[in-house]
């Protein structure tokens, strides 16, 4: 008998959630390259997996210029381009894509459950790599101003932004990388954080300061959206945490980088989790039900590499095929 078969990726962070189906089959909810590494490893082991790629397929990865950490490339891959090779890799060995959004699970029943799409759907096997989604800055208006001057992607909307100034909020190198990436098109770009220096690799730094059209602005943070009339980004309320002082900064757009948050909102609750919502799997990628398995962002908070993500996807991939061929002769 085959079960219901799905998987999502959504959210900022781009999830994919892959599942495990029928004897053979398996759900993958996850985001980024980890949950590719083990889509792959599931498809080559002729389980059918499913992947359900929500609002923005392809996780973060999809919204970075360049990486250069990952092995096999020398001068470095644009991280969409990664993606979409990586996609058809998948496919080639017989992965199916679709979407829905995962917003419920069950791991107690007979069979491993998860909602998605306001449909329960059941599956002998999954794993969950959810990702992570951008953070913002909770002020006034902010869900109303996402697309219409703020936004966490650079490489998605850096380009709208020609010949005006735009500022980067955060320090660490995904805000270095925002604010180089934006110096293609923007006149002047503002790198602000609430500290005095930054937090990136030395390399990272060393790119924005050497760059001319990006000015930081140390120990300050953004108070206020100030929109024009009709309603785009015209400005923002800065505050020296120091001093006190504030002043308005005109800007055409916001870019935030100020890191991410686990997407782990429907197995809270259900699945053991920190304080602040990464999974905690056990033996590297195994979760408390059997079945269930957990890789890349949505469980690391330390490394965060598409690299290291990669290698617990594969990890998850082997533990899940296994899992599953045990299981064969009782199916």
């Amino acid at each position: 008998m085959e079960f219901s078969r799905a998987c999502r990726a959504g959210a900022e962070s781009w999830l994919v959630d892959l599942f495990a189906l029928a004897p053979h089959a398996k759900f993958l909810h996850g985001e980024s390259d980890h949950c590719w590494q083990r889509l792959r490893r599931i498809a080559r082991a002729n389980l059918s997996p499913l992947v359900l790629e929500g609002r923005q397929p392809g996780g973060q990865l999809s919204t970075t210029t360049l990486v250069e950490n990952y092995p096999g490339f020398p001068e470095g891959i644009d991280g969409p381009e990664l993606i979409l090779n990586i996609h058809k890799q998948a496919e080639t060995f017989g992965a199916r894509f679709t979407y829905a959004e995962v917003t419920d699970f069950d791991g107690g029943s007979k069979h491993v459950r998860i909602k998605a799409d306001d449909e329960w759907l059941d599956t002998q096997a999954l794993i969950i790599a959810s990702g992570a989604s951008a953070r913002y800055l909770g002020l006034e208006n902010e869900e109303k101003l996402i697309g219409h001057g703020l936004t966490s992607c650079a490489t998605c909307d850096g380009a709208f932004y020609k010949n005006v100034p735009v500022c980067v909020v955060g320090g660490g190198d995904s805000a270095a990388e925002e604010s180089l990436f934006l110096t293609r098109f923007a006149s002047k770009v503002y790198l602000i954080h609430r500290r005095d220096k930054m937090r990136a690799s030395v390399i990272m730094q060393e790119r924005v300061f050497a760059n001319k059209k990006i000015e930081p602005i140390w120990n300050t943070v953004v108070t206020k959206y100030i929109p024009d009339e009709k309603g785009e980004m015209r400005a923002v309320r800065l505050r020296n945490v120091e001093t006190n002082e504030e002043r308005e900064l005109d800007v055409a757009c916001v870019f935030v980088a100020i890191g991410h948050d686990p997407n782990t909102k429907a197995y809270r609750g259900k699945l053991d989790m920190d304080a602040d919502g990464y999974l905690i799997p056990k033996k590297l990628v195994e979760s408390k039900y059997p079945g269930v398995f957990i890789a890349g962002d949505v469980a690391d908070r330390v490394y965060k590499q598409a690299v290291t993500a990669a290698g617990m996807g594969c990890a998850a991939a082997m533990e899940a095929e296994r899992y599953l061929s045990k299981l064969e002769p009782h199916s």
